[in-house]
């Protein structure tokens, strides 16, 4: 996994990933977002509301530490081995938007996330225990690494998922 050596190198990553990331989707016309390809996955519509999903939990389960509420991971009603009903429950939420829309949702949602990822010291973000949710599972992670993998990382697996989307929407 890709490490860090601080909160600015973090979100510099992020803010580059998801740039390249949200611009794949640039050219993929509104009426064929729900259109799904033998090899991959996800619809375009699906891709951005998997991480606007993620984006919103994660921030989620850190307002519910901080007002003293009882953390879910990874959601209520949703366990650790049900995460095909979870990401259903992202697609679901957002059927009903636009991509121009959702990717609007999406620049939104990432600006509150790296000011909320902007927020934490070095020290939180980067050592185990900064937030009892991030080492709510037995891997004991620390926060940074929870971020990487429901931002960066994704941002640049669904960059390779999106442009075989469009060069299957392109051979017709």
């Amino acid at each position: 996994m890709q490490e860090y050596k601080s909160k600015t190198a973090l979100i510099d990553e992020i803010k580059k990933t998801a740039g390249l990331f949200i611009n794949e989707f640039d050219d993929v016309a509104d009426a064929d977002k729900d259109i799904r390809f033998d090899g991959v996955d996800r619809t375009p519509r699906e891709i951005i509301a998997y991480q606007l999903g993620w984006m919103g939990l994660i921030r989620g389960w850190d307002k519910d530490e901080l007002s003293g509420k009882e953390v879910v991971t990874p959601a209520p009603g949703y366990k650790w081995n049900q995460m095909g009903e979870l990401y259903q429950g992202f697609y679901d939420k957002y059927n009903d938007e636009s991509l121009s829309r959702l990717k609007e949702l999406f620049v939104t949602d990432l600006d509150s996330f790296i000011q909320w990822l902007g927020a934490f010291s070095d020290d939180e973000l980067f050592k185990p225990g900064g937030r009892k949710w991030a080492a709510s599972t037995p891997s004991n992670w620390a926060i940074w690494k929870w971020v990487h993998i429901n931002t960066v990382a994704p941002f640049k697996s669904f960059r390779s998922k999106i442009r075989k989307w469009k060069k299957l929407r392109a051979e017709g």
